[in-house]
């Protein structure tokens, strides 16, 4: 098997390939028709039979000789950014961009697509092909409409991964439990009595009491939560008044939490509220907390990463599977590994040398086009592994 993985350079231009035209094509969350389209054909290309689901997604089997099914999924949609890379395949699309590395993904799994349906007797059963719309728009994401619709049915395990800047390419992250975090959001919505300036006496003002609320949410984490355990609570939003000399009526925060623990989620949503209650009741002003709760936590299985690393080992060198830290991103595939086995691990594509050190979601975020050839081979190996 690993004889053939080391002549994939046809495979690997042709995803380069791909990887470019879905960047200079990108389209965002619930808009990938023309992504979807261009997938489609191009595995109908290959002998291959794929469906539309999610209404922009795709999905496709590639059927062996054996009864076990493997699925593989890679998101496929933009963020909305205008592209600043000086690159020959920047974007063509305004406020649409592939800050993230999906079309890389994208690349990737049909590279899996190509390589599979001119290797078919390497398949000791099914590989289900998954190119899931609608990643990067929490809270709704793309997973659970795929899950609903049946993705998952008959699939003994789920693989996935992630480009991912911070680490060099040529390697790739694993984690064998916790990898990236739940993220949520809260809009606290604070009502006074505005004013004059000069006569505070006669105001409830809402930028003092947003104040003493922010500092106090600020404690949370140091004083409510065991030392041990991860989260994050960062406010990004504090919004009140229009002139130098009224204070307002109202004031706005909004901010984020990020955590693994389904207890320490719920115990930080709680004394957000329990302060909010405390310092509006102490200086007279009203409050509304909404909360949004986004994606839980992606926790991979040991069993399946375990294949990942020793597959990983065969065909890049075990030098070059780090065991990393778990990142306080989130990430939709967390919902593919509630329901059945499987795991998610980044692949390095970083590289200083060639300029490659913008982080995700920055208008200038690239790729080093070796790390596509890694995904390829990672994936392959693992999908061929799972099987035995």
């Amino acid at each position: 098997m690993y004889n053939r993985l080391d002549s994939l350079s046809s495979i690997f231009d042709y995803v380069v390939e791909m990887r470019r035209y879905f960047h200079m094509n990108p389209e965002l969350g619930l808009e990938e028709f023309n992504t979807q389209a261009k997938i489609i054909s191009e595995l109908k290309s290959f002998g291959l039979k794929p469906k539309e689901i999610g209404n922009t997604g795709v999905v496709c089997d590639i059927d062996g000789k054996g009864s076990k099914r493997i699925a593989i999924r890679a998101d496929i949609d933009a963020l909305p950014i205008d592209d600043a890379i000086d690159k020959p395949y920047k974007s063509r699309k305004p406020n649409a961009c592939h800050a993230c590395g999906h079309d890389g993904h994208t690349a990737i799994l049909l590279g899996v697509a190509k390589f599979f349906s001119e290797n078919i007797d390497l398949l000791e059963g099914s590989i289900r092909l998954i190119f899931q719309p609608n990643e990067e728009k929490v809270p709704i994401g793309g997973a659970k409409t795929l899950i609903n619709e049946g993705v998952l049915d008959g699939v003994d395990a789920i693989i996935g991964a992630h480009l991912w800047q911070p680490i060099e390419c040529g390697k790739i992250g694993i984690s064998y439990d916790r990898l990236m975090a739940c993220a949520d959001e809260f809009t606290i919505n604070i009502s006074g009595r505005g004013g004059h300036g000069s006569m505070p006496h006669q105001t409830v003002d809402p930028i003092i009491t947003g104040a003493q609320i922010i500092l106090a949410l600020k404690m949370i984490t140091s004083t409510s939560i065991d030392p041990l355990e991860n989260s994050v609570l960062s406010i990004g939003l504090f919004n009140a008044g229009s002139a130098f000399n009224i204070i307002p009526d109202k004031s706005v925060i909004k901010g984020t939490v990020r955590t693994f623990s389904q207890e320490v989620r719920e115990t930080i949503f709680r004394r957000i509220k329990e302060i909010c209650e405390g310092i509006c009741t102490s200086n007279r002003a009203k409050f509304t907390m909404e909360p949004i709760f986004g994606y839980p936590s992606l926790i991979n299985h040991k069993s399946i990463v375990k294949v990942i690393e020793s597959s990983a080992s065969e065909v890049i060198g075990e030098e070059n599977v780090l065991h990393i830290k778990p990142v306080m991103g989130a990430e939709d595939f967390s919902y593919y590994l509630q329901k059945i086995k499987g795991a998610f691990f980044f692949i390095g594509a970083g590289n200083v040398d060639k300029g490659i050190v913008y982080p995700h979601h920055h208008p200038k975020f690239d790729i080093d086009e070796d790390a596509l050839l890694v995904g390829l081979k990672v994936f392959i190996a693992s999908a061929i592994n799972l099987f035995k």
